[in-house]
Formats: structure tokens, C-alpha cells, sequence
């Protein structure tokens, strides 16, 4: 059975990553299947504080300051082929976790349910999805939270 192939990596010492691995799992599982995606996919998702996502956030976006996500698709236009048999490999996501338990605590929720969400938010991207306007944000924004009450961690959890 095919199923999402999550590389979690940890670049920071402050939070213990492993309660995030399911739940994220199991949200891309749900992302996928809601866009008609095939689910035999790798996704590296690397969790870092706050000085390492600014430092990614200037060096690929000219923004000297942290953020809570980025993400970066794999590029196929370089030349990059999918090894038949092997998952497609959709590209990196980078979360700053003091960043999301600074936004759980100013939604008033988990951090789970942050991480979760700003993981989401990184795989729809990786997608192709984007927000540069109003409309985009819209559109977003109800992909990511219909993921998030179909496996139950709906605003305010």
C-alpha cells in the first residue's frame, strides 16, 4: 500500500518532535487524497528555532527575519526523474517550532494543532498551491482547515 514517506529531521533541542509524526502523516495523507494526488510521496519536514528558519528566510527569500514555514518543491525542471517504483519526492518543508508555540498560544491553541497546520500549509505549497493575493489566501485557507476537522483537530483544539 502506498502511503506518504515522511522524513522528520530535528535542527533544534527545545521540543521533542516524535508526537508530530502521526498526526502530520495523517493530515498529508488527507491533503493528498483531497487534490486527487497520489499518496506513494516523500516529504522532508525538518523542524528548526527561529534564528535557523531567519537565516533560510533571508538566504532564499531576501527576508531578514524568522518565519513559522517554508517550504521549497523539488524542482523537476532541473532535470530530475522519478525512479519508477520509488515515491515522488515533492520536496522540503522547514517549520520554526518556538514560532508555532508562539501562535498556538496567540490562537489559542495546541501546539499540535499549529504544527500540524503549518506542516499542511508547507505540503500545499510543495503542491503548487500559493497565497500571493486575496483570492489565493481564500482558497488556502479552506483547503487547510477542511484538513484539519477531517482528522479532528479542528480551531481552538
Amino acid at each position: 500500500m502506498a502511503a506518504v514517506d515522511l522524513l522528520l529531521n530535528n535542527e533544534q533541542s527545545h521540543y521533542d518532535i516524535e508526537p508530530f509524526r502521526d498526526l502530520i502523516t495523517r493530515a498529508f495523507l488527507e491533503v493528498l487524497a483531497r487534490e486527487g494526488a497520489d499518496p506513494d510521496v516523500e516529504v522532508s519536514l525538518t523542524f528548526v528555532d527561529d534564528e535557523q528558519i531567519r537565516v533560510l528566510n533571508r538566504e532564499y527569500r531576501a527576508k531578514d527575519t524568522a518565519t513559522d514555514v517554508l517550504s521549497f518543491p523539488q524542482d523537476d525542471e532541473d532535470g530530475f526523474m522519478s525512479i519508477p517504483g520509488m515515491p515522488q519526492v515533492l520536496g522540503d518543508i522547514v517549520i520554526s517550532l518556538p514560532r508555532a508555540e508562539e501562535q498556538a498560544e496567540t490562537f489559542g491553541h495546541s501546539l499540535e494543532r499549529e504544527v500540524v497546520y503549518l506542516a499542511v500549509h508547507g505540503l500545499l505549497h510543495l503542491l503548487g498551491f500559493d497565497h500571493e493575493d486575496e483570492e489565493g489566501r481564500a482558497e488556502m485557507r479552506a483547503r487547510e482547515e477542511a484538513v484539519m476537522e477531517a482528522i479532528g483537530l479542528r480551531r481552538g483544539e
